[in-house]
C-alpha cells in the first residue's frame, strides 16, 4: 500500500509469502531423492517437486496468475480462465540438496504483466524467500528493495526498504578452478589480489542474499565444457538480477546485461556474475 502497488498484484505476492510458509513446514517431512529429473536432467529431491505441487497447486486454485513456469515442469502451464493476466517463473526450492546438512535453501519467483518468456527488464516484482536461522522475504516491486522477517506468528513483518547494496570485498565463486576459462581467471586473479574474502555456501539464493546486504559480487561463470553456463535465465538469473539491479547492482553474462537477453526456452542457462556495479564493469572489461 505505501508503495501504490497493484493491489492485484499485492495479492499474489501476498500468496506467495504464506505458501512460503507452507513450505518451510515441508522440511520436517522428507529429505529422499523422488527418483525422477528434471528438465536440466538434474535428480529431483522429494521436497523439490512437492513444492512445485505447493505453488502450482495453489496457483491453480486461486487463477492469480494465467502463466506458470517453474524449474521442475518440461513446459509453461497455462491456467484456465485466470482472474489476472499474470506470468510467474519459479525455483521453488533454490538449494534443495543442501538440506540434509542444515544450510539456507530459498523460493525464487519472478512476475512479469504475461508471458514468461520475456526479457527480465520487463519484469514487474521479483521476490525470494531465504529459509535459513530467520525465514525472511526481500522483494522489490520496482520501488525499492525491501526485507521483512517471519515471526513466530507466521507473519513478515517489514525490517528493511530501499536496500542498496554496499561496496564490499566478497566473492562468492561457482565452478572449479582448474575448468576457469581465461577472462574469467583474469577477474578472479584480481579479486584475490584485491583482497576480497572467499563467501560461497552453493546455494544461489542464500549467496545473493549476502552480497545484497554485504556488497561484492557472486559468479557462476561459464567454464570447460559448460561455456554457456550452468544456472537458469528465466528461474534464477532474471528474479534474483531484478532485485539486485533495483538495489544499485547490477548482473551480467560477463559480456552484457542479463536483463536485456530475450529468454528463447524456458531451460535456456547462462553465466551469471551479479553484484556491485564495480565488479561486473570490470568482468565485462575483461570479456570483450
Amino acid at each position: 500500500m505505501q508503495k501504490n502497488t497493484d493491489p492485484k498484484l499485492s495479492e499474489l505476492i501476498l500468496f506467495f509469502g504464506e505458501h512460503g510458509k507452507t513450505i518451510k513446514s515441508g522440511f520436517l517431512k522428507s529429505q529422499d531423492k523422488a527418483g525422477t529429473r528434471n528438465i536440466y536432467g538434474e535428480e529431483q529431491m522429494a521436497l523439490d517437486k512437492w513444492a512445485d505441487d505447493v505453488l502450482i497447486n495453489g496457483l491453480r486454485k486461486t487463477r492469480l496468475v494465467r502463466y506458470i513456469a517453474t524449474e521442475e515442469q518440461p513446459g509453461i502451464i497455462e491456467i484456465d480462465n485466470p482472474k489476472n493476466q499474470f506470468g510467474v517463473v519459479i525455483d521453488p526450492l533454490d538449494g534443495s540438496s543442501l538440506i540434509d546438512v542444515n544450510l539456507a535453501v530459498g523460493t525464487i519467483i519472478g512476475i512479469y504483466p504475461g508471458n514468461v518468456l520475456n526479457k527480465g527488464e520487463n519484469m514487474i516484482a521479483a521476490l525470494y524467500i531465504l529459509y535459513g536461522p530467520l525465514t525472511t522475504l526481500t522483494l522489490s516491486t520496482g520501488n525499492g528493495v525491501c526485507d521483512f522477517v517471519m515471526d513466530e506468528k507466521g507473519e513478515f513483518n517489514l525490517t528493511a526498504q530501499d536496500i542498496k547494496i554496499p561496496d564490499a570485498k566478497i566473492y562468492a565463486p561457482g565452478a572449479l578452478r582448474r575448468d576457469y576459462l581465461p577472462a574469467h581467471a583474469k577477474f578472479i586473479a584480481d579479486l584475490e589480489n584485491d583482497g576480497y574474502k572467499l563467501r560461497f555456501s552453493g546455494s544461489f539464493v542464500a549467496d545473493m542474499h549476502q552480497i545484497l546486504h554485504k556488497g561484492g559480487v557472486f559468479t557462476y561463470p561459464g567454464f570447460k565444457g559448460k561455456e554457456k553456463g550452468k544456472l537458469r535465465l528465466l528461474f534464477e538469473a532474471n528474479p534474483i538480477g531484478k532485485i539486485i539491479s533495483d538495489a544499485g547492482g547490477a548482473i551480467s553474462n560477463g559480456k552484457t546485461n542479463i536483463l536485456a537477453i530475450q529468454p528463447r526456452a524456458i531451460d535456456d542457462i547462462t553465466p551469471i556474475y551479479a553484484g556491485g556495479k564495480k565488479e561486473i564493469r570490470l568482468i565485462e572489461k575483461y570479456m570483450s
